[in-house]
């Protein structure tokens, strides 16, 4: 997944750079257009489970408990990384508000912030779910198997569950993929929201 994500990547700069004609004018123009596909799609996703509801139902308000700290302690690792880097606290919030999902954060903040911001995000993102996948080996051994939730963000019901199946136990799958659905539904808001700071 990782691979291909910074294969598209490449391959996309690459495009943009020394391929401009009007298949990419219609993919720059269609942006707003795949985004809306790639929400109904994660909606898809998110259906699918179906446990979830059940789930919900057994876990009631504890199981905000987790995604409510990740996306806690995202904005305030953002926030932070901005005032390290000069970077507004709108920008750097918003960057930190993907939670991992690096295609939707991405095109998002491309739309809202320009496209030097856009790749910034995406990157990050990226980042995190590549560093996710080094780290919850050696978090479900020194710092229990909940923890490991906290890197995967968004990417705990899909991409890095498979680690989660692998090095941790099946309550902590189930709440990972919990903490996935609510962290997926929760990046598009808190991105608009952090985008209209005035800081």
């Amino acid at each position: 997944m990782v691979i291909i994500a910074v294969t598209a990547l490449v391959l996309g700069v690459f495009t943009g750079t020394f391929w401009q004609n009007g298949f990419t004018a219609l993919l720059t123009a269609s942006s707003d257009y795949i985004l809306y596909l790639l929400m109904f799609l994660v909606g898809i996703s998110i259906g699918l489970h179906r446990g979830v509801l059940k789930s919900l139902r057994q876990y009631h308000v504890r199981i905000l408990v987790i995604p409510a700290g990740i996306i806690a302690g995202s904005l305030l690792g953002g926030a932070l990384t901005g005032l390290l880097t000069g970077t507004p606290l709108r920008q750097s919030t918003a960057i930190a508000s993907g939670l991992g999902w690096y295609s939707l954060t991405g095109i998002t903040i491309t739309n809202l912030m320009g496209a030097h911001l856009g790749s910034i995000a995406f990157l990050s993102n990226l980042m995190r779910e590549i560093f996710s996948f080094f780290s919850i080996p050696w978090i479900s051994r020194h710092l229990g198997y909940f923890s490991c939730i906290a890197p995967a963000g968004a990417t705990s019901e899909d991409t890095t569950l498979p680690m989660m199946i692998r090095y941790t136990d099946e309550e902590t799958v189930v709440i990972s993929v919990l903490n996935g659905v609510i962290c997926s539904a929760a990046v598009p808001v808190l991105i608009a929201l952090c985008s209209h700071i005035s800081l």
